[in-house]
């Protein structure tokens, strides 16, 4: 379905980032990587990724918390590869404290990342997908792009943020090839959410097992983890034909979570 195009996802040497990418690799998809992480495992990887879909597999290795950064990141899709047809905004940090003890610093860095970046490579991507005639913008937000839970302000403000831009974006593309649209996850068991389990279940003196259960109840009906492979199917779908006319939504993947 993919076969000729090729798609950055940021964040995705790890987590939902790694589902995306295989998923848009095994539809034909060239990939460039970008993420933190050990070389070697990165490389390791990159090279599966291309070897089982036979596709071409970079890594850019740009720190999107600088602007310059986000930038040299498309342009080296459009140089190495090409082209950059697809853009998944994925990458995120995270920081909990109530708002009077959070840390300006550690505001200013989830804003950047989980926000800012966003607003850079998409400005970066779109000339170049309105030249070529097709792009699809797919920015990862959160159910918390939607709604709200205590001690996580500088999250819940830029995935919000992430929305809105999405809509804006969707708006003032809304008569060319290019959509953009937001995916919505709730609890995915991703590393930042095995440290937020992990967290629970010291300062409440409670197994693993009883800290994850709470942590999904309390928000996600469904008691089930959405997975990597979901998203990443979504994410291939927005790609599609089928998707050509669906822009500026915000879906949520979510167990239920908003249907309270």
């Amino acid at each position: 379905m993919l076969k000729g195009r090729t798609a950055v996802i940021t964040g995705s040497t790890s987590g939902i980032g790694a589902g995306i990418a295989r998923a848009l690799a095994a539809q034909g998809a060239d990939i460039v990587l970008n993420g933190f992480g050990e070389a070697a495992a990165i490389e390791t990887f990159r090279a599966a990724l291309a070897a089982e879909f036979g596709v071409r597999v970079l890594y850019h290795g740009a720190d999107l918390a600088r602007a310059d950064h986000c930038a040299a990141l498309v342009r080296e899709a459009e140089t190495a590869l090409g082209r950059l047809d697809i853009l998944v905004n994925n990458a995120g940090i995270q920081h909990v404290a109530r708002v009077e003890d959070f840390p300006p610093e550690r505001w200013d860095a989830v804003l950047a990342v989980n926000l800012s970046s966003v607003f850079h490579t998409i400005r970066a991507a779109l000339p170049g997908m309105r030249a070529r005639g097709w792009g699809r913008l797919i920015n990862v937000a959160s159910v918390h792009g939607l709604v709200a839970s205590a001690e996580k302000a500088a999250y819940v403000a830029a995935k919000h943020g992430v929305v809105g831009l999405t809509k804006v974006v969707a708006l003032e593309n809304a008569e060319s090839p290019v959509t953009c649209n937001a995916i919505c996850p709730g609890w995915v068991l991703t590393p930042l959410v095995e440290a937020q389990i992990a967290t629970r279940a010291a300062d409440e003196g409670i197994p693993l097992a009883q800290a994850e259960r709470e942590l999904l109840l309390e928000k996600q009906p469904s008691g089930r983890f959405t997975t990597v492979e979901q998203l990443g199917g979504l994410a291939a779908f927005l790609c599609s034909e089928a998707a050509a006319n669906i822009t500026g939504a915000a879906l949520p993947a979510d167990g239920g979570w908003l249907a309270r």
